[in-house]
């Protein structure tokens, strides 16, 4: 089976290479224009692989809020053309959504099948992107929600916050937004199983439990002083997301049930969030 990865430079396109090896084909913007048609097709067609795994995105959540246009090209026209390529081609596609489609007012972890409502620009893209997907080729498709992603490559929020902890004498961290963060190991081995089965449908796959981003700031400096990736701790303060305002709006609620998940990707047990936490830092403390 041949699979093309679609996105060179992001945490999830960096584990899906540690997973199918190092030969595995990731195609970046040098090398073909996902948000053209023909240009994309052509690429594809060389390549003829059997899956496709999509896991480029434009996620600059407020940014998307001034870059709506390039935004939505990533986010949902590049989606429409690899399900029309894969339409014509008979090949299979795995995408990548987020939590971001809901609207977070639910209070309890949101089925597949709920109702989306985006509050955002880059939850209507990601939406549109799921839309476009479903409607082209429902057959022939795995969609995969998720939230809060991390890993040791890249920018992302553990590596933030050990960098603030490191530089401040304090912190304020938001408490009443409520996730799982999700370690992009375990979310690429769900895409790779979803894969290799050609598992068909809309799931949801984070790690276990629940977190605010306070919760979890406070993990990460526990585990940093652990693990040595800190020398001293510092005071950690939740306020509420009046107090941090930002142009696009976040939901305070996107918890996602992954109980289909379980059953479909049953080679992939999902492990809870602290524990995935601290694996991804022992692999920054090996790096260092």
């Amino acid at each position: 089976m041949k699979i093309v990865v679609i996105g060179n430079a992001g945490q999830l396109s960096y584990e899906l290479v540690r997973i199918l090896g190092e030969d595995t084909i990731c195609l970046g913007p040098e090398d073909t224009d996902i948000t053209k048609f023909d240009v994309l097709s052509e690429t594809l067609s060389q390549l003829a692989p059997d899956v496709i795994i999509n896991a480029a995105a434009y996620t600059a959540v407020d940014k998307a809020e001034e870059e709506q246009e390039l935004c939505h090209a990533i986010n949902a026209t590049a989606v429409e053309n690899l399900a029309k390529y894969c339409k014509k081609a008979g090949a299979f596609v795995v995408h990548v959504s987020t939590d971001y489609v809901f609207n977070g007012h639910k209070g309890s972890p949101y089925l597949p099948s709920d109702p989306i409502e985006p509050q955002g620009a880059y939850g209507k893209t990601k939406a549109d992107g799921e839309k476009a997907l479903l409607d082209i080729l429902p057959e022939a498709s795995c969609l995969i929600r998720t939230a809060w992603v991390y890993s040791a490559h890249g920018n992302n929020f553990v590596k933030t916050m050990l960098k603030l902890m490191a530089d401040k004498p304090q912190l304020t961290v938001i408490d009443d937004q409520i996730g799982t963060p999700t370690w992009a190991k375990g979310l690429a081995d769900a895409c790779v199983s979803a894969a290799k089965n050609k598992t068909v449908g809309v799931y949801h796959w984070t790690d276990e439990g629940v977190a605010s981003w306070y919760d979890f700031a406070l993990a990460i400096q526990e585990l940093g002083l652990e693990k040595g990736l800190l020398e001293s701790a510092i005071p950690v303060l939740p306020i509420p997301s009046s107090q941090y305002p930002t142009p696009a709006k976040r939901p305070h609620y996107s918890v996602l049930d992954k109980q289909s998940a379980r059953e479909a990707f049953a080679t992939c047990n999902p492990t809870h969030w602290r524990k995935q936490l601290s694996s991804m830092m022992d692999e920054l403390k090996a790096a260092q």
